[in-house]
């Protein structure tokens, strides 16, 4: 286990599972919690506390008009991603929450489209180790072709949560 936080802990529990298997119970699992991630159909290839890929089919049911990943989809992708490699660090204490994103689209996306986020060594410390503060997630957005189709700023924060 890397960081000993609740996301952690359940991705943990997972590996007891048939190894043919722990994807898509890692994809369920996560559906269940964030219900838009379960709907859309997000892969989640690799998680770790550096590092989160995640992929997203080009299916009918987030196309757009012209057969792609629709923009939404693929901004869900990003936001899906960089929030998970924040949440493999964020304390139990805190509550991560997005402060801001944007996206600028570069090219036009061929087949599935795959996300992945990465935090630095030091970001990780600064998360871990304040108590309330903000970083920005660097996200790569590449199409089936390897080949980049979006430029997104993914802004995260973290605060203490609140005593019930």
């Amino acid at each position: 286990m890397e960081f000993n936080n609740r996301l952690n802990r359940t991705l943990q529990k997972l590996k007891s599972f048939p190894k043919f298997s722990q994807r898509w119970f890692r994809n369920k699992a996560i559906g269940r919690v964030v219900s838009f991630v379960g709907t859309a159909g997000l892969d989640f290839e690799k998680m770790t506390c550096e590092e989160v890929i995640v992929n997203i089919p080009n299916r009918k049911k987030v196309q757009n008009h012209i057969s792609q990943v629709h923009a939404a989809a693929s901004v869900l992708l990003a936001e899906t991603a960089s929030g998970m490699v924040l949440g493999m660090n964020v304390p139990d204490d805190k509550l991560p929450l997005m402060k801001s994103l944007g996206a600028k689209f570069i090219k036009r996306s061929t087949g599935a489209q795959k996300a992945i986020a990465t935090l630095t060594s030091e970001q990780i410390n600064l998360i871990r180790e304040t108590e309330k503060g903000d970083v920005n997630v660097a996200v790569k957005l590449i199409d089936s072709t390897g080949k980049e189709v979006v430029v997104t700023e993914m802004i995260w924060a973290w605060v203490p949560k609140k005593e019930k």
